[in-house]
């Protein structure tokens, strides 16, 4: 299991990144290779590696995660025409990076979940 993710020197601002939100819980900042016009990565500040490791002392943390994308879907104001939020889980899931973060997309039609 991995110790230490790029995502967890952004959350103590060993690199430098805008910070749109943090607290004791989550770190929001937007992703370096954006999909959309808004594309924001919540993270939580603890590292959990994949949705797999998820276990029930979790859910305050998951919870905020969800709370602080439509918070900010509000300040991007995407919240009206719609947005999306997409965790990525494992290889076949697209995981990039071993630390959950849920990806918030909007700002244009999204087009469908998947392309087949």
């Amino acid at each position: 299991m991995p110790e230490e993710t790029i995502f967890s020197k952004i959350i103590r601002q060993e690199i430098p990144t805008e910070l749109l939100y943090q607290d004791e819980l989550v770190t929001a900042f937007r992703d370096i290779s954006p999909r959309a016009p808004t594309h924001i990565l919540i993270v939580p500040n603890m590292l959990i590696p994949t949705i797999n490791d998820i276990k029930s002392e979790h859910e305050l943390t998951l919870g905020r995660m969800v709370v602080i994308a439509k918070k900010l879907a509000a300040q991007e104001g995407i919240s009206e025409d719609g947005y999306r939020l997409i965790f990525n889980c494992n290889q076949h899931g697209g995981q990039e990076v071993f630390h959950i973060h849920m990806h918030l997309l909007g700002g244009k039609p999204l087009g469908p979940m998947l392309s087949v």
